[in-house]
């Protein structure tokens, strides 16, 4: 008996060691994906210390070698052609694996919270033809599953699928209404990559050393308090939903989220715009960000909503390649935090891209955006970018804007269009200060570009706001 014993641990290791010889990929390396075109792919996987992995790709005869390094990863460096497809990537180690139905084009990272995570299952009777006619298998679509960590992991859990209304109705609209607008203009194939997760905070997405590094950020996440299942502590869904594919490339974000941060809304510029920075350093690489602005809805007592859309605004201003849609004339119902209609949310993040990204001429992709005022007398001159065709109204008149005086009082105004800019004025204001436009959480401001875009709510002072 003694022998029995002594053997059958050294027995047991020899087949345990056979066992564990394998090659494995990432989920973000698997059928049906899509690869971004001409660029170089970090090509990865795991494999036992020491062995040998080739990798072949279908649009070239290259064969790429690879040596596992100690902790178990191999890494080749994938040059990619222009858009086309589909191919087998085969890799070749102690066994083989054969990637199928490969695309190359542009792929899109969709993150946020639950406005983005919107699909749609939430609103079937308005989605159902669209659901009906979603076959575009040049659209591919990849769902990062929902998981916190307390460190940067190394992969996500996740699939890809070709979109069909078998696949589509369960996916971002947002995300999906933009990828299908830009694959019927450029013809090419579009990957779309989910991440996101409804009540979050931007603290959540935003890497650990924006907050170490700056104080005042710190303290303001610190506010925001867990409760309603879903996570608030910075950073938590960066390290396990953002890190781990920052090396998968990319060729820009879309991003709906801030309706969480009417909590603390006072830092979120700075935040939002250090998150920006943080993923295109992580990405290496200074990808186009396009984001929502919130919608109107009865977020609490105060205006924090309204500050938060003022602080989106000041993140497009202030964070190069960047844009914003705004989507207060979509919202519908101001007592729900969701507005249903997503298509023209993607639609819109489509135009921004169309015209700044892809380089597509005569795309009107921004609503008017408040530039300068000027005093005449009694009366606020209100001047507007992205409105050089004019602007208009839909209704009688002009609403929700505002005019104060030297009191800082702030009383209804009159307000007439007259070519690209606004005339404000009341009976009650002789010495104009300051204007606003749609400033509080439920307004629904109905000023617009002749290309039927919404103005961005905006006020020409800098008083305190609660």
């Amino acid at each position: 008996m003694r022998r029995v014993f002594f053997f059958l641990p050294a027995l047991l290791f020899f087949f345990i060691s056979k066992a564990d010889a394998y090659l494995r990929l990432p989920d973000i390396f698997s059928d049906n994906m899509v690869l971004q075109q001409q660029t170089t792919i970090q090509f990865h996987g795991w494999a036992n210390p020491g062995q040998k992995i080739s990798v072949i790709a279908g649009w070239n005869s290259d064969t790429l070698k690879a040596n596992t390094i100690s902790n178990a990863s191999w890494t080749v460096n994938l040059q990619t052609p222009t858009a086309g497809g589909p191919y087998q990537i085969t890799i070749i180690g102690d066994t083989t694996i054969t990637i199928q139905n490969v695309l190359i084009g542009d792929n899109w990272f969709c993150s946020g919270q639950s406005n983005m995570e919107f699909s749609a299952d939430w609103h079937k009777d308005y989605y159902q033809k669209e659901v009906e006619n979603a076959n575009h298998p040049a659209i591919r679509f990849f769902h990062i599953q929902k998981i916190t960590a307390p460190y940067p992991q190394q992969e996500v859990r996740g699939r890809w699928e070709v979109c069909s209304p078998a696949t589509m109705h369960s996916f971002s609209a947002a995300a999906y209404f933009f990828g299908r607008t830009i694959n019927e203009s450029i013809h090419q194939p579009v990957g779309l990559i989910e991440s996101c997760w409804g009540g979050t905070p931007v603290e959540a997405w935003t890497p650990i050393e924006v907050f170490n590094n700056n104080q005042k950020l710190a303290i303001s996440a610190a506010i925001l308090t867990p409760g309603g299942g879903w996570p608030v502590l910075p950073s938590v869904a960066y390290n396990a939903m953002i890190a781990p594919v920052t090396s998968f490339a990319i060729k820009g974000a879309i991003w709906y989220q801030g309706e969480t941060n009417t909590a603390n809304p006072d830092t979120y510029s700075e935040t939002f715009g250090d998150m920006i920075y943080a993923w295109r350093r992580l990405w290496k690489n200074d990808f186009p960000f396009y984001f929502v602005q919130i919608a109107p809805f009865k977020y609490g007592a105060g205006n924090k909503g309204a500050l938060v859309r003022e602080q989106q605004l000041m993140t497009y201003r202030s964070v190069p390649n960047t844009g914003m849609v705004v989507v207060s004339d979509i919202t519908g119902d101001t007592n729900d935090i969701h507005p249903v209609n997503k298509i023209d949310v993607g639609k819109r993040l489509a135009g921004w891209a169309l015209a700044n990204t892809y380089g597509k001429q005569n795309i009107v992709y921004s609503g008017p955006l408040y530039r300068s005022m000027e005093v005449k007398g009694n009366k606020a001159i209100v001047h507007f970018d992205f409105a050089k065709d004019g602007l208009v109204k839909k209704g009688n008149a002009l609403i929700d804007f505002m005019i104060a005086g030297d009191d800082k009082t702030f009383y209804p105004a009159t307000a007439i269009i007259q070519d690209s800019e606004v005339i404000v004025s009341s009976s009650s204001v002789q010495n104009p200060k300051a204007v606003r436009m749609g400033f509080s959480n439920t307004a629904v401001p109905n000023l617009f570009n002749r290309a039927g875009l919404p103005a961005s709510p905006f006020r020409t002072d800098d008083w305190e706001v609660k």
